[in-house]
């Protein structure tokens, strides 16, 4: 339940995005969504992948690349998902930024289980 609570904000942020973002389109509702679990899925399955392969890169410039690494399963999302939209490394960089920022904003509002 709490994993689709998580979905459907991270939908939301993908609209608003979408809305505030020049280089960055989404069609409709359902596109939204499905770029939020298709983002889910690449950030767990690809990015670690990703992360490992490119680890001295990361170390030398002491994280940042991890950057680079967002904006690429931005644009991964942009090519598998049809309504789905982005101009350009830079739009895929930002939207990648605010999307982090956005997401942990609203999963804070999310109370978490205490056991």
């Amino acid at each position: 339940m709490k994993f689709l609570l998580k979905l459907i904000l991270s939908t939301i942020a993908v609209l608003l995005l979408a809305e505030i973002l020049p280089g960055v389109t989404v069609n409709n509702y359902l596109s939204a969504f499905v770029v939020a679990l298709v983002i889910a899925v690449l950030n767990s399955i690809v990015k670690p992948i990703l992360v490992v392969l490119t680890l001295p890169v990361t170390i030398i410039t002491l994280g940042l690349f991890l950057l680079v690494i967002n904006a690429s399963i931005i644009l991964l999302a942009d090519y598998f998902i049809a309504g789905f939209n982005v101009s350009g490394w830079l739009w895929a960089l930002i939207f990648s930024i605010l999307l982090s920022i956005f997401e942990s904003i609203l999963h804070s509002f999310i109370k978490k289980d205490k056991k």
